[in-house]
């Protein structure tokens, strides 16, 4: 059976002992107690998982993008050479054109023979590619 407080107690004393009730005795302080100090390791603990979770993300994408700038200069520097060998290239090209035209005009010439064309594909062996 449940009794009644005592009416001689102080309301201070009822209320304090109706909150304790509430609470749980000294386990229910205990533990709001313990929450509010460690409240901040908690906030810190958070800090740390969250940390370490995006280190664990942030890490293979630095990785990767290492390695992409690896590959990147490696593109370059093949670029440059084929850019060379292209340069090479359009320069034999102009001078085989050159030739074939010089050619063209000997064998279309009006007063063309046989002597005069080889005369003319005779001079183009002896002259040097840059000419």
């Amino acid at each position: 059976m449940i009794s009644a407080p005592n009416p001689e107690a102080p309301g201070w004393v009822q209320v304090l002992i109706s909150l304790l009730g509430i609470l749980g005795g000294t386990t229910g302080l205990a533990a709001i107690a313990t929450v509010v100090v460690q409240r901040g390791k908690f906030k810190a603990d958070a800090a740390d998982t969250l940390t370490e979770a995006a280190l664990t993300l942030v890490q293979p994408l630095q990785s990767r993008i290492t390695e992409l700038e690896g590959q990147a200069i490696s593109a370059r520097s093949e670029l440059g050479l084929l850019r060379e060998q292209v340069n090479q290239l359009q320069f034999v090209v102009r001078a085989l054109t050159r030739t074939l035209d010089r050619w063209r005009t000997a064998i279309r010439a009006p007063d063309a023979t046989l002597r005069k064309v080889r005369a003319v594909v005779a001079e183009s062996d002896r002259q040097p590619e840059g000419s």
